[in-house]
Formats: structure tokens, C-alpha cells, sequence
């Protein structure tokens, strides 16, 4: 090769890796911004990168915010948004695990607002069902795919029989999931909580005194981000409603 040519490919070489290094600090900032409860921002520095990691970061920051601060004006095109940037970031890598994971998350959002029956009808249970199996498919241990699978098989399961006949959810399988996220992350507060509100339905005989037992103890952990300090308060609310029931 020609010096002129060594001098081009290590031109390229030299552009390829300054690329690589402002997106590495783009989805830092964008991460940066997500821990610190900036979730818009978050979204839009995720968005304009473009990759499916930063589509996943989008569909995440959008789905938090439309589910703890979204004002009733901008809650549906939030969420939309979110399940679009959800619906990305699988076209970009299939092969993403967070990827399939963030449009569950996404479109689990959307369902919990319009109500389980109409979620139902509009096949929005499947969806997720299978977005959340795709994930696992991908990481078998991939611990909120997995609670969230077991928050689907027991929310399916407690809406009756003509939901379970549709969907097939089980009790039985919600537990089993429930306690491999448990296993797999015993000191988060997120799994303690979303286990918590459906022990009662899920274990009639002690489940009540099992999920203070959770609750206390996720309140007992330290908050780590902006998100986590949401779950925090989901956590003191789920207590007082087991308290007055």
C-alpha cells in the first residue's frame, strides 16, 4: 500500500473511532440524565443516537415519565412515543434483550392506564406476553423480564377464567417467576414491591403477612436513582393500602 493509503485508512480508522467515542458519551449523558430523573432529556439524547441500546433508553425514560409525572394532557403521546421508541429499538437489533424488554415495558405502561379488559380486547396481553418471552429467549435471566412475566401470568390469572382461557395465565407460574426474580434480586426494591401487592391473591393463607414482611423490607434499602426513589414511594404506598385492608 502507498503512503497516500496508509494515510487514508488511518483516516478512517481515526473518524470511525472519534464516532464511537461521542456516541459512548452521548448514551452516557443520556444515562446520566435517567438516573438523575431528567427522563425527557434522557429520551431525546437516546432517540438522536439512533442505536438499539439508545431506543431502549428512549422507551424506558419515556415509559417512567409517562407513569409517574406525565400531566393527563401529554400522558398519550407520551406513552405512544415510548412504545414507538420501543418498536425501534427491536427493528434496529433483535438480538437485544433490552430491547424487547423496553417495548414490553412501554406497552405494559399503555395497558395499566386503559384498564386490563380493554387491554385485553385490543390484544395488547399477548403482546407483551410475547415481547417479555422474546427477552428471556434472548437472557434467560433477565430479572424485570422475568417479574414482569410473573406480574402478567398473575394479573391474567386474577381477572378470571374468560382472561385465563384467552391467555393462559397461571397462578402457579406467576410464583414460580416471582421467586426466580426474588432469587436472582433479593435487595431490589422494584421485585419486593411488584411481588408484594399480588401476594394476597397469589397466597390466600399467608400472603398478607409475606408481603409487609416484603414491603418493610424494601423500605429498609437504600434509594439508588430518580426511578428507584418512585419505587420507593409505590413501596409506602402498598404498605398503608395493606395496612387498611
Amino acid at each position: 500500500m502507498t503512503p497516500t493509503g496508509f494515510a487514508r485508512v488511518a483516516a478512517v480508522a481515526s473518524l470511525m473511532l472519534l464516532a464511537a467515542d461521542a456516541s459512548a458519551q452521548s448514551i452516557d449523558e443520556a444515562r446520566s440524565a435517567y438516573t438523575d430523573g431528567r427522563f425527557v432529556e434522557a429520551a431525546d439524547l437516546a432517540e438522536a443516537i439512533g442505536t438499539s441500546e439508545a431506543y431502549a433508553l428512549a422507551a424506558q425514560s419515556l415509559a417512567v415519565y409517562a407513569h409517574y409525572e406525565a400531566t393527563e394532557e401529554e400522558w398519550e403521546e407520551v406513552v405512544e412515543r415510548a412504545m414507538q421508541m420501543g418498536e425501534e429499538a427491536v427493528k434496529a437489533d433483535s438480538t437485544n434483550p433490552d430491547a424487547h424488554y423496553q417495548s414490553a415495558h412501554a406497552v405494559g405502561r399503555y395497558a395499566q392506564r386503559i384498564g386490563a379488559w380493554t387491554a385485553l380486547r385490543q390484544g395488547l396481553a399477548g403482546k407483551i406476553r410475547d415481547l417479555l418471552e422474546a427477552t428471556l429467549a434472548l437472557d434467560p435471566d433477565y430479572v424485570h423480564a422475568i417479574l414482569a412475566l410473573g406480574g402478567w401470568h398473575a394479573d391474567i390469572d386474577a381477572e378470571g377464567f374468560i382472561a385465563r382461557r384467552m391467555y393462559g395465565g397461571r397462578k402457579e407460574e406467576a410464583i414460580v417467576l416471582f421467586d426466580r426474580a426474588l432469587e436472582l434480586a433479593p435487595e431490589s426494591k422494584v421485585v419486593l414491591h411488584a411481588y408484594a401487592i399480588r401476594l394476597p391473591y397469589l397466597d390466600k393463607e399467608n400472603g398478607k403477612q409475606r408481603a409487609r414482611e416484603m414491603l418493610e423490607k424494601a423500605l429498609a434499602l437504600p434509594v439508588l436513582d430518580a426511578y428507584d426513589d418512585y419505587a420507593h414511594l409505590d413501596v409506602l404506598d402498598a404498605l398503608d393500602a395493606l395496612n387498611e385492608g
